[in-house]
């Protein structure tokens, strides 16, 4: 087996342009698939999450504060743990990710200023604090 012969499953496929209800020959005529009779077998049958008129389980669960869908998940790192590159590195998102520091960056990486860094770094990252910042050029190195 090579790439050139793959294929999916037998049967998995299905196609868009099939007929529902156009005779019995077709496999799929007289109820349609729909079975016989029912409030599912008729024409506005009811919506997703739907029970029945007893008060939907979205509707019993307690909804409490806010929840921002704009919100952006910024993963942080202390300036201590870039102690672990070597002199004169330019650390990004990928080196970060490479050394294992990082393991899914989301929405982007900051640097936060908890410990002491002894390396002169060049730091290209989404944000940095002003205590991180400080730290990084007072040990020589540059933030961009």
């Amino acid at each position: 087996m090579d790439l050139s012969n793959l294929r999916p499953a037998e049967g998995s496929r299905q196609s868009n342009d099939f007929r529902k209800g156009r005779g019995h020959g077709s496999g799929n005529g007289k109820t349609a698939g729909k079975g016989h009779k029912g409030q599912k077998a008729r024409s506005g049958a009811p919506r997703p999450g739907f029970e029945g008129g007893q008060m939907p389980l979205y509707r019993r669960l307690p909804k409490r504060g806010f929840k921002n869908r704009n919100t952006k998940e910024i993963v942080g790192i202390n300036v201590s743990a870039l102690n672990r590159f070597e002199d004169g590195t330019e650390v990004t998102i990928v080196t970060l990710v490479e050394s294992g520091l990082v393991s899914n960056p989301r929405d982007g990486v900051k640097i936060l200023g908890n410990g002491e860094l002894t390396k002169k770094l060049t730091v290209r990252v989404t944000a940095v604090s002003e205590g991180a910042k400080a730290k990084i050029e007072a040990a020589g190195g540059t933030v961009e």
